[in-house]
C-alpha cells in the first residue's frame, strides 16, 4: 500500500501552494522529492505529518486517512532544525520518544545504538548547544528515526555535514529502508538523489512537472551527453547539428547531444585530427533533466 496522495492542493489566501499533487509512494521504497525553493515540498510534507489541513485531495497510508493521530508511525527530520540548546541530549531524545509512546529504557536502548553507529558515544549527557551543527543534524535523524516509524520524511537530510557524515548519514537511511521503512527525502543534492532513489517526482510552483521511475524519466529525456577529451581544439562541435548544449573544459568539450547517432558522426569528423583521449556517450544527469524541467538552476 504505502503513502497515497491524491489531488493534493493547499491555498493560503489567493496563493497556490501546492496544486492537484497526486502521488503513490510504495512501502518500503525510497522516494526522491526535488524542486527548487518555494516549489511546494516543506508544505507537501507538513500536510503528511498531519500538521496542515489540505485545502483539497486526500492524503492516506495504508488506505487509512493520515492525520495527526497517525504521527507516531512517522518520523520527520525538518529543514530547520529543532532540539532544545539546554537540554542534554539523552533527555531530549527519551523526551521525544515517550511522545510517540516509547517507554523509557527502549528508548534509551536505541539512543545507545544511534550514538555509537553515528560514532559519537559520548554526546549522550551533553547538551545539544555544545555541539557542532554536524553533530546536532545528527542527533535530529536520531530523533526522528528513534521510535522506528514506517514512514521517515526527510527534509535535506545531507545540508551542512561534511563529506565523512554524509556518508555515515546516508549508510544510515539505505539500511532503514533496507529493513522496510518507506522514505521520502528531498534533497538540493541532485546526486544524491540519482544514487540513493527508485522514483522521483520534481515540483516546480507547486505542480509535479516529472514524476515516475528514475531510469524511465532519464529514458524519456531524449538527449544523451558526450564528453570529448582530445588534443585539438573542439571547439567548433559547439555549433555541431544535433548538439543543443555544449561546455569547453580545460580538457576537451561536454555536449548534450539528440541521440546517439550524432555521437556516431562526430566520431567520424574527429577521428584523424588529432589524438582522442576519451569519447564517451553518458546518460543525461537528474541535473539536466531538472534545469530543463524547471529552467532555473539551483541556488
Amino acid at each position: 500500500m504505502g503513502l497515497d496522495l491524491k489531488h493534493v492542493t493547499k491555498r493560503f489566501g489567493k496563493f497556490t501552494a501546492v496544486n492537484e499533487l497526486s502521488l503513490s509512494i510504495p512501502e518500503k521504497e525510497m522516494f526522491g522529492f526535488l524542486g527548487a525553493n518555494g516549489a511546494g515540498k516543506t508544505t507537501t510534507f507538513r500536510m503528511i505529518l498531519g500538521l496542515l489541513d489540505p485545502s483539497a485531495g486526500s492524503i492516506s497510508w495504508d488506505g487509512k486517512p493520515i492525520d495527526y493521530s497517525t504521527s507516531n508511525i512517522v518520523g520527520y527530520l525538518p529543514e530547520e532544525r529543532g532540539l532544545y540548546p539546554k537540554l542534554k541530549v539523552k533527555d531530549q531524545i527519551v523526551y521525544l520518544a515517550r511522545l510517540r509512546g516509547m517507554h523509557k529504557q527502549e528508548a534509551l536502548k536505541e539512543l545507545d545504538y544511534w550514538l555509537d553507529r553515528f560514532r559519537v558515544p559520548e554526546y549522550a549527557d551533553k547538551k545539544v548547544e555544545e555541539l557542532s551543527k554536524g553533530n546536532q543534524q545528527k542527533i535530529q535523524f536520531v530523533a526522528a528515526v528513534v521510535h522506528k516509524p514506517k514512514l521517515l520524511i526527510l527534509d535535506e537530510p545531507f545540508s551542512g555535514l561534511d563529506p565523512v557524515n554524509v556518508e555515515l548519514l546516508k549508510e544510515a537511511v539505505i539500511d532503514l529502508k533496507e529493513a522496510g521503512t518507506t522514505i521520502v527525502f528531498s534533497s538540493h543534492r541532485m546526486e544524491h538523489v540519482e544514487e540513493m532513489c527508485e522514483h522521483l517526482c520534481i515540483m516546480h510552483k507547486g505542480v509535479p512537472v516529472v514524476h515516475g521511475s528514475l531510469r524511465g524519466i532519464k529514458r524519456s529525456f531524449g538527449k544523451k551527453n558526450l564528453v570529448i577529451h582530445a588534443d585539438f581544439d573542439t571547439g567548433f562541435l559547439a555549433d555541431y547539428h544535433g548538439v543543443t548544449k555544449s561546455k569547453r573544459t580545460p580538457e576537451g568539450i561536454h555536449l548534450q547531444i539528440t541521440g546517439e547517432e550524432v555521437a556516431g558522426q562526430i566520431l567520424q569528423d574527429i577521428v584523424g585530427k588529432g589524438f582522442i583521449r576519451k569519447f564517451a556517450i553518458e546518460e543525461p544527469s537528474l541535473n539536466d533533466i531538472f534545469i530543463e524541467k524547471v529552467g532555473a538552476s539551483y541556488e
